[in-house]
């Protein structure tokens, strides 16, 4: 599709502050603020209140321009699928050059000021994070091939590692951990959303797992993905950044983590169908607070640590 075709749609009129705002993805960088303030916070050293607010920031706002330019690049199929076609650019709001303008800016911005705020190596980390995920993702792996999305959810792993480099300097153990648990909970996220999305990645032509290779497989992987997630999950608790309370959430969460992918593995599509996905659904819905949770539960260990209450 042309970008005139993109652009000429009906406009309801000039676009707003919220179109623009709209256009960083903001639930999506809500992900990337939180996981990289607990990169930070469960870092061995501190910054001061300042650079640590300012470190936060500009960490939001590289996410916020990756989000922008995989609006401008995607805009052509965000218009066929239900769930992306509210968007600013398909919806005639923002126009294609105005995002790719913005997302370049703000990349620029975001890397340089990172940089002065804290140090280059975490600079570094978010220029390699916009362009893996506007690059590698968004312009190759998304339309090339179904594994796009196990390797693009690297692009949203970084962000704690960014965090934790704000501090250190460098990167360590615990910080490479906390980019799997994310990685590793990506796929099995996304695939159980694939499974009752019907066909909107296949009109698109997105060569999601479930369009090149049936639900059944999805439903494969999965389970695989569920069962991996879990043993690093629970690992995770024996390390610098675990502690008991990240133990228990870690146990509660991946032990219905790991039903719930059971129960989907087993399921027919035909019996999916008839319900309307209503256990794919709730496993979704589960992944939701999945790893805001176990994130949430190496925040409480940071912070309770130096009252003894916190770690081993």
């Amino acid at each position: 599709m042309s970008d005139a075709s993109i652009n000429t749609q009906a406009n309801t009129g000039e676009a707003s502050f919220g179109d623009y705002f709209a256009l960083l993805k903001p639930r999506v960088m809500s992900l990337v603020v939180f996981t990289a303030a607990v990169g930070l916070l469960a870092a061995p050293g501190s910054l001061h209140p300042f650079e640590a607010f300012c470190a936060i920031l500009f960490i939001a706002v590289g996410g916020g321009a990756s989000g922008a330019l995989n609006m401008w690049f995607d805009s052509d199929i965000d218009q066929m699928m239900s769930r992306t076609k509210g968007r600013p650019i398909p919806a005639g709001k923002v126009q294609r050059d105005e995002a790719l303008a913005i997302g370049v800016a703000l990349s620029g911005f975001s890397v340089v000021m990172l940089g002065l705020a804290t140090n280059w190596v975490a600079a570094g980390l978010l220029a390699f994070t916009i362009f893996f995920y506007a690059v590698i993702y968004t312009m190759w792996l998304k339309r090339w091939t179904p594994q796009n999305i196990v390797i693009g959810g690297a692009a949203g792993a970084f962000p704690p590692m960014i965090g934790w480099a704000a501090v250190t300097g460098g990167v360590a153990i615990e910080s490479v951990l906390m980019f799997t648990l994310t990685f590793m909970w990506t796929p099995p996220h996304f695939w159980a959303l694939c499974l009752f999305m019907k066909s909107d990645y296949k009109d698109a032509g997105v060569p999601m797992l479930h369009v090149t290779h049936g639900r059944r497989v999805t439903r494969n992987h999965i389970l695989v993905y569920t069962l991996l997630l879990a043993a690093i999950a629970i690992g995770m608790a024996f390390t610098g950044v675990g502690g008991p309370i990240y133990l228990t959430t870690a146990l509660v969460l991946n032990g219905l983590f790991v039903l719930g992918a059971v129960s989907i593995w087993r399921r027919d599509e035909t019996v999916a169908e008839a319900d309307g996905y209503k256990r794919e659904k709730a496993f979704f819905a589960l992944s939701l607070v999945y790893l805001f949770l176990h994130f949430g539960a190496i925040l409480a260990e940071a912070l309770l640590a130096p009252y003894g209450f916190g770690g081993w």
